[in-house]
């Protein structure tokens, strides 16, 4: 039966845009080398021409140069070809993959937003609001209490001004206190040691011939 009607040949990968890229630039490195050697031998042909006098010969080498030419201008065409298909795709692979990034990143940013909605939800702006405020109150009660606490009990009801008319009084009375008396009465006082005799008067005293206090 398979001979009748043959079988259905299964499908392969689907292409892909990377590998198609470096098939062709493969291919193209290819033509590129073969123009090259076109080229070498090209350059070999025109040398002998040079060389060579008019003739059957040199008419020859030039048929054959030309249809080395011929051959590399195909080739040129060839790898223009291989070169513009291989750009294209890498363009068509540069768009296709900058829009799954962006999709990616789409679904990045809508998941982080379902998940803020979700977390917002747990959060009380009234909530919030009052405990700012019972901490406001709270601080200003404590202000007050630092203020009681710090009030001054027994003191007289005496006006600043008055405080700072007896400050100056009392300022220029250190200044221009003149009394010495406290001197006087220090030189006044006594210098004898308690118990000890008063010193007696050198010239009340009888010296001898030698000036040795004289032996009564």
């Amino acid at each position: 039966m398979n001979r009748l009607f043959g079988t259905t040949k299964a499908r392969g990968p689907a292409p892909n845009m990377t590998d198609s890229i470096a098939n062709l630039d493969g291919r193209g490195d290819s033509v590129e080398k073969k123009i090259q050697k076109l080229d070498v031998e090209l350059k070999r042909y025109s040398d002998q021409m040079k060389k060579m006098r008019d003739g059957p010969s040199k008419n020859m080498v030039k048929q054959k140069a030309l249809r080395v030419l011929k051959q590399k201008r195909a080739y040129e065409n060839q790898l223009e070809g291989l070169r513009n298909q291989s750009f294209n795709m890498e363009q068509t692979n540069y768009t296709t993959q900058m829009l799954k990034d962006t999709k990616t990143s789409v679904d990045a940013m809508s998941t982080g937003l379902k998940q803020m909605q979700k977390e917002y939800k747990k959060v009380n702006i009234d909530k919030i609001e009052d405990l700012h405020e019972d901490l406001a109150d709270m601080m200003e009660d404590a202000n007050e209490i630092q203020e009681v606490m710090g009030r001054q009990y027994g003191m007289p009801d005496i006006d600043d001004a008055d405080l700072e008319a007896e400050l100056d009084a009392l300022g220029d009375d250190l200044l221009f206190d003149d009394d010495m008396s406290y001197l006087d009465e220090a030189a006044e006082a006594p210098t004898n040691i308690p118990g000890s005799s008063a010193k007696e008067d050198p010239n009340s005293t009888q010296l001898d011939e030698f000036g040795l206090p004289a032996l009564s």
